[in-house]
């Protein structure tokens, strides 16, 4: 026996009612995203901030936060929103103001690791990211205070606390660096 199952599209997401839960569309499949718990949220928000600070000040562009989603392809749809995002004032500029979804992939898209994650859905997203278009990847593992840099399919590198390293925008969010131990402090 086989289940159809319908898809969804872009427009027909952003226009479901709040029922209280989060949604990602991969491939016009609608997918139901658990809530975030404490750890994840903060370590979320503190990486926002921090990235937020240094772009704002410096006028580089603008973040967002993981209610913002980001169209990444068409027929079928797929939209999904990172835990924080940065896209380049040339290309926010570029765009003008956006009602609805963010056409593409942000420059830096960042995943927290959340405990219901697993291993090959984190690494698929991550590479998901990159192939859309983003510049760099962030994945924090806030179980192993790590931070996996993404800069292509051949370019990942794990920073640690423990090694003392620093999470360096490069030249995706130039000027931005920010030191994995005080992310995980």
């Amino acid at each position: 026996m086989t289940i159809q199952t319908r898809q969804f599209t872009a427009e027909e997401l952003l226009r479901m009612p709040d029922d209280g839960s989060r949604y990602e569309l991969v491939e016009g499949e609608l997918r139901k995203m658990a809530p975030a718990g404490s750890e994840h949220g903060y370590l979320a928000l503190e990486i926002a901030a921090e990235l937020r600070n240094h772009v704002k000040s410096n006028g580089l562009g603008r973040v967002y936060t993981a209610e913002t989603g980001f169209k990444l392809s068409s027929d079928p749809d797929t939209v999904r929103a990172p835990d924080a995002a940065f896209v380049s004032r040339g290309r926010v500029e570029g765009a003008g103001r956006v009602k609805g979804y963010w056409p593409g992939a942000p420059d830096l898209a960042v995943e927290v690791v959340s405990p219901n994650d697993t291993h090959s859905e984190v690494i698929g997203k991550a590479l998901a990211w990159l192939q859309a278009g983003s510049g760099m990847v962030l994945v924090v593992d806030p179980e192993k205070h790590t931070v996996t840099v993404y800069r292509s399919r051949d370019e990942i590198r794990v920073l640690t606390a423990d090694a003392g390293d620093t999470i360096d925008g490069a030249d995706v969010v130039p000027g931005w660096k920010l030191p994995v131990a005080e992310l995980f402090s």
